[in-house]
């Protein structure tokens, strides 16, 4: 998909947000300013979250928001070895009703779920970016299904609400 806005971004993270149930696990990957925090405040505002305090944890590897459900959003941006999330704590919020949201997973694809959400986001020009979203496992799939139905919803409602 496309998005030619941060709005539209913000847009596809709250529909992301809204279909949540807990205990799943979004990889996001892509380059510096593709979009991945702007993705995750819309994940919170879909999570009834504070999105205004929504910001890149690139310095203290996580952090965490209550809304709905809680969401820990961590960044692998700094770490030095795949192993190393196994030894900050981070394994640990990945069983339960908690969300990750993890920035630069790709740094360590070893210590991925299987069930997992891939978000791959990638610049075209300054304001819109191409998002690929990639299920693996069935909580992913079914999470898919459900977020597509909401952005277009929301898309919908938006289109309906604004001037023409």
């Amino acid at each position: 998909m496309t998005t030619r806005s941060a709005g539209e971004t913000d847009r596809l993270g709250q529909a992301l947000g809204h279909t949540l149930r807990g205990g799943e696990f979004l990889a996001l990957l892509g380059t510096l300013g593709a979009g991945k925090t702007t993705l995750v405040r819309g994940i919170a505002k879909g999570l009834d979250a504070s999105p205004s305090s929504v910001s890149s944890p690139t310095f203290v590897l996580a952090h965490e928001y209550r809304g709905r459900l809680v969401l820990i959003h961590a960044d692998l941006y700094r770490i030095r070895s795949p192993h190393e999330p196994e030894s900050t704590g981070l394994t640990e919020y990945l069983s339960g009703a908690t969300v990750a949201a993890v920035e630069w997973a790709d740094k360590a694809p070893g210590w991925w779920p299987d069930d997992r959400l891939e978000i791959e986001l990638r610049h075209l020009t300054v304001g819109s970016r191409t998002i690929r979203l990639t299920a693996q496992g069935p909580l992913s799939t079914g999470l898919l299904a459900r977020a597509r139905t909401k952005f277009s919803q929301l898309a919908t409602a938006r289109r309906k609400v604004s001037p023409a």
